[in-house]
């Protein structure tokens, strides 16, 4: 069945015609197609300066093939590696130059840098980013909280992502927070891990609009008027890219370091490299990269794809000077279990899949340490 399934795929992509002429299957860009457990993935092997334009293609490549009969879903990624003949194989831009930008001003004096006030009780606080959405950084976030438990910390997950807050999905909560004092609200708990979300404050389905200073307005409510102590460790789930929302939470909170995520293919890369750069400009330690969906092992042959590439950000990590965290791969039961409030740190912590988020706890820990001491003592946090 998964074999018509592919060749109903390929027949769709050649249909679809692609920016600069022709069709991405003629023109060699598709990678091989993986079918499983009803769904299927694939990647699109694109020039890194057409991603923009290829964008809407992905997108009805992955609606199209979620109608393929037998299949309930489907992933598509945008990759610049080569495949093939792929990525030359594009006609060549026959566009005119574009006209040169005007040379900078000079730089002006880099403002003084904001206070940043410590949350009483939460010794440490640690900001899991991404340069883009859907590279599974909430699910990265959820498992390396609960990794940090399982070394004996006590340990808070604040999801950040105030546009698309998922944590209360990925922890199976529900509920409003209970309120001490009239003001403070109590943390929700589950698997032991305290959590506080936006998603508990609204309805799953309300769109989230929200202007600059709501923005820190809410995260500062859900950081400083939540009964978080004792905590060892604050994990913070922060939205995707690199806007106000994260700028000022490096800025204003006393961040210990911030781990990034991301999946392998060279686009998602370029994102990450951004969300990097912001860190390192406020002076906020980069702990690791930790690299998702890093491959997929079939479950009925064991074979390896490596469907969005593989070891990007390994190199990436090298390139940039940081720390390497791990890998994780794409696997049905770390979705699956997402999806159910399960995450598998809590419903198979012996397992292969919950192993490799336990080491990228460890290894992030060791990274939070090292930063400390290259300050030579930890991170002073001030309390009004």
């Amino acid at each position: 069945m998964s074999e018509d399934q592919k060749s109903r795929i390929l027949g769709m992509l050649r249909e679809l015609p692609a920016p600069g002429g022709g069709d991405v299957v003629s023109r060699k860009m598709v990678s091989d197609i993986f079918v499983a457990d009803g769904r299927a993935f694939f990647s699109i092997s694109v020039p890194a300066a057409e991603a923009e334009r290829f964008e809407g293609l992905r997108r009805e490549a992955e609606r199209r093939a979620a109608e393929v009969p037998g299949l309930s879903s489907a992933m598509v990624a945008l990759t610049a590696e080569r495949r093939g003949g792929g990525v030359d194989a594009s006609p060549p831009d026959r566009r005119p130059p574009a006209p040169k930008a005007p040379p900078a001003p000079a730089a002006r004096p880099a403002p003084p840098r904001p206070s940043r006030q410590g949350v009483p009780g939460v010794e440490r606080i640690v900001a899991v980013a991404s340069g883009k959405g859907g590279v599974g950084k909430s699910t990265t976030a959820v498992n390396l909280a609960l990794g940090f438990q399982a070394l004996g910390l006590r340990t808070g997950l604040l999801d950040a992502d105030i546009y698309g807050p998922s944590v209360p999905r990925l922890l199976g909560l529900r509920g409003r927070p209970e309120l001490e004092g009239g003001r403070t609200m109590r943390p929700m708990e589950a698997f032991g891990l305290k959590a506080m979300s936006m998603g508990f404050l609204v309805e799953e389905d309300t769109p989230m609009i929200w202007r600059g200073p709501m923005v820190m307005s809410a995260l500062n409510q859900m950081l400083r008027e939540v009964a978080w102590a004792p905590l060892d460790i604050l994990v913070v789930d922060m939205p995707p890219g690199t806007g106000d929302a994260q700028l000022t939470m490096a800025q204003q909170v006393p961040l210990a370091g911030a781990v990034i995520v991301s999946t392998p293919q060279d686009l998602a890369l370029i994102d990450a490299r951004k969300g990097l750069a912001m860190f390192r400009k406020v002076e906020v330690p980069v702990l690791g990269i930790v690299e998702n969906m890093s491959y997929f092992v079939a479950p009925d042959t064991g074979r390896r794809y490596d469907i969005f590439g593989h070891g990007g950000a390994r190199a990436e990590a090298e390139r940039l000077g940081v720390p390497f965290l791990g890998e994780v791969p794409l696997e049905m039961a770390i979705r699956e279990g997402s999806d159910a409030g399960l995450p598998v740190m809590a419903a198979q912590p012996d397992g292969p899949h919950a192993r490799a988020y336990a080491a990228i706890a460890e290894k992030t820990l060791s990274s939070i340490e090292a930063a400390d001491s290259t300050v030579g003592k930890a991170p002073t946090i001030l309390f009004e």
